[in-house]
């Protein structure tokens, strides 16, 4: 049997809800947006399957994003997550914050976790790859900032991750992108986009 890094079985974990997604939601790619959050058309086209967006519900989702395990705070979130046919899923999560400045912090701590990620995943599986990108930030609200992990173990499925990180006065969003494969097959440019979308929506 094939060993599963962490990843993996969080992308396996996300399938599993996208596949609920699927049989639960609009078959069509343009499901209705909801106020302060992306629609299944903001994000990066899939090559052979449409988006399937579920529903905007308070809280965190039940399975933390892959490199975000404990950092998000429950109060004040509400998330959506979105799935495709395939291996390919996506999450949005959404916090308002006490004030500007708490927010403000909040993004710190999110780009501390997603850049230490490659490095914390390494101590903790011994044997395994892992890398990160820092893609850059984008000129949206109060700022946006956009990054890439990979990891992977021997005889397992290598996981690619990007993550978009911005706030707009007191709320902050986090949206993540992930599937089987490495980085260069992530499409980094059509996700700056849709991170720069998600960060305008928040105060509509």
């Amino acid at each position: 049997m094939l060993r599963r890094s962490a990843a993996a079985s969080t992308l396996t974990a996300l399938v599993a809800a996208a596949a609920a997604l699927v049989l639960t939601a609009s078959t069509s790619a343009t499901a209705a947006s909801a106020p302060g959050f992306l629609g299944a058309a903001d994000l990066p086209p899939h090559p052979a399957s449409p988006w399937f967006a579920g529903k905007v519900t308070q809280g965190l989702p039940e399975f933390a994003p892959f490199c975000l395990e404990g950092v998000l705070p429950a109060a004040g979130s509400r998330h959506r997550q979105f799935g495709t046919e395939y291996d390919t899923s996506a999450t949005q999560i959404s916090v308002r914050a006490a004030s500007t400045a708490a927010a403000a912090k909040l993004v710190g701590r999110l780009e501390r976790q997603v850049a230490a990620c490659a490095a914390d995943w390494l101590r903790t599986n011994p044997g395994g790859t892992a890398s990160w990108q820092d893609y850059g930030t984008l000129p949206v609200e109060e700022g946006a900032h956009v990054y890439g992990v990979h990891s992977s173990l021997p005889e397992s499925e290598p996981g690619a991750h990007l993550y978009g990180i911005g706030r707009d006065g007191s709320t902050v969003t986090v949206v993540t992108w992930g599937q089987m494969g490495t980085l260069a097959q992530a499409p980094v440019t059509a996700f700056k986009k849709t991170t720069a979308k998600a960060v305008n929506k928040l105060n509509p």
